[in-house]
């Protein structure tokens, strides 16, 4: 179970604004004493972090995972690089923290400063960077198989695991100098470790292995400036370490053991001495495991803020309103929004701008296929996840509303063991979404009644565009239902009703953007002549079969 916080105890936690011990103790410290024992998998500690509490949410992941391609948004363009080194971050647990943003805004505004305090001090960064890439070598001494105990391997291993606690312990405690986001409980945590007397042991004992003595020495150089002889003239052991014994009890001690029975070797009391000082200091290294987790959602963050830049693109941290309610509060705003799965192809995504009136709008978007229609449902799904889980934007400014949940329906593919026909998954969707859908979420629909007649599609979409504004939802739904996007804007159904259309240039060719008002062609003989279904097309093939046919 996970063990709750000691009083006044450093808690480096990077994704709550009140700190909390979110990991299993129990279980990470299992994994701790197998690592240092014996050496422990990968999948052990990344087992751990996957399963650490987050904070309460309301959104349901099935909800809007596929339709937004989390899996892709995650391997291919939240990547975590430090120094131009690829590293691999807990894919589950990074997915849940996106997937389950936090019910509470002060969750959001806690990590959205410790994002711009990282953003914005190269130094923070640095820091960072260093103490994260320390952790991931503490976990890759830790799963190490240790070399064997003869010879002294295991030993070996079990002193490195303690330097690089040493260090770590070190770094944390020098740096984040002036931090006045969640970063500063990362050096509260090294300073107070480094007063704890499980560290004081821990350095004296280091000191010990590396100190034992010192020997003076009289050096002859020969006129070539070779060593001819040398002696030694004096040798003082390191008698301030309280690991120190003199010789005399050293040899007491054995014989006592001895005259008991026991036959214990150095090694041996060695190993039990390390040991005793990790285990000391197993419950700051498990805390450093949670943090490796956290650390590695800001630098996902960077990560994609540095792709962005590459193909000179903005991001930003958005300003997040309360949940729309009753009130005519103002609906959101996203300045050169565009998708950010777009990042990983080899041109860069054309952005966009979108603004709604009011926090409830129900937006239709009409116009061509190709136009960007979907991009643009998937744009705006992808800036509420990213943006209330405390993370960047894709776009230069923006301006959402506290979202409850999400749900994303891209338009569905014929399956040969679907249950019903078109229409029939077309009014299951309908069914799934008011089934799904909590209060005050975000809806985003595309294609909505396209699986049936015009004078259908209508009827339904005019039900089911009537019945959104009773929960309080901001919608997005895109339609080449042409007729019925023009009488819903001559005969709104529901007060806060917006209408948007693809801008097409004087060519009538799609710009990726936005403008007011409802398309009035979907430009199909465009899109016909570009994939070569034309009249004269088709004949010109027909021709060419009855050639071949004659010959």
């Amino acid at each position: 179970m996970t063990e709750p916080p000691r009083p006044a105890e450093p808690i480096p936690d990077l994704l709550c604004d009140v700190p909390a011990v979110r990991v299993d103790l129990e279980e990470l410290g299992q994994a701790l004493v197998f690592g240092f024992a014996l050496g422990a998998s990968v999948e052990a500690f990344e087992g751990v972090i996957a399963r650490a509490t987050l904070p309460p949410s309301g959104w349901e992941r099935a909800s809007f995972e596929r339709d937004l391609f989390l899996d892709d948004l995650v391997q291919r363009t939240l990547r975590v690089r430090v120094g131009g080194r690829a590293f691999t971050p807990c894919v589950p647990y990074l997915l849940r923290i996106l997937s389950e943003p936090p019910r509470d805004p002060a969750v959001v505004v806690f990590r959205q400063r410790v994002l711009a305090e990282l953003a914005g001090s190269d130094e923070l960064r640095a820091d960072f960077e260093r103490v994260y890439v320390g952790i991931v070598g503490l976990r890759t001494l830790l799963c190490a198989e240790r070399l064997g105990r003869r010879g002294g391997g295991g030993m070996l291993r079990r002193l490195e695991i303690l330097r690089a606690i040493e260090q770590l312990i070190g770094d944390l405690a020098g740096a984040f100098a002036g931090a006045t986001s969640g970063l500063s409980r990362l050096r509260a945590l090294g300073l107070a470790t480094r007063e704890a007397a499980a560290y004081q042991r821990l350095a004296a004992l280091l000191d010990h292995e590396r100190h034992l003595g010192t020997v003076d020495l009289r050096v002859r150089v020969g006129s070539d400036g070779a060593l001819r002889t040398f002696q030694i003239v004096g040798v003082r052991e390191n008698a301030d370490n309280p690991f120190h014994s003199s010789p005399l009890l050293r040899w007491l001690s054995k014989l006592r053991l001895l005259w008991l029975g026991y036959r214990v070797s150095s090694n041996e009391v060695a190993e039990r001495l390390l040991d005793d000082v990790f285990s000391g200091l197993e419950r700051t290294v498990a805390l450093l495991f949670q943090l490796l987790g956290d650390m590695e959602f800001y630098l996902a963050a960077l990560g994609l803020r540095d792709r962005a830049r590459d193909k000179d693109l903005p991001v930003c941290l958005p300003e997040i309103l309360p949940p729309g309610g009753d009130d005519d509060g103002p609906g959101m705003e996203l300045h050169r929004l565009y998708n950010p799965l777009l990042l990983a192809g080899k041109s860069a995504p054309v952005p966009c701008d979108l603004r709604t009136a009011h926090g409830d709008s129900i937006v239709v978007v009409t116009g061509p296929n190709s136009g960007g229609k979907t991009r643009l449902l998937q744009s705006v799904g992808l800036a509420h996840l990213l943006g209330q889980s405390g993370m960047f934007v894709t776009a230069e400014r923006a301006r959402i509303r506290l979202a409850a949940g999400l749900f994303v329906s891209l338009i569905e593919d014929a399956r040969s063991d679907q249950p019903e026909g078109q229409l029939g998954m077309e009014l299951l969707r309908i069914r799934r979404l008011f089934e799904e859908l909590g209060l005050g979420s975000l809806v985003l629909l595309d294609e909505l009644c396209s699986g049936t007649n015009p004078s259908e599609g209508e009827e339904i979409a005019r039900l089911v565009i009537s019945l959104l504004p009773e929960l309080r939802s901001q919608v997005l739904v895109t339609t080449h239902l042409l007729t019925l996007a023009a009488r819903l804007a001559e005969e709104p159904p529901v007060p806060h009703i917006e209408f948007l259309q693809v801008h097409l240039d004087e060519h009538e060719r799609p710009t990726y953007g936005f403008i007011l008002g409802v398309a009035r062609t979907s430009l199909a003989h465009r899109t016909a002549a570009r994939l070569g279904v034309t009249r004269d097309d088709l004949l010109a093939l027909v021709a060419a079969k009855r050639r071949a046919a004659g010959a």
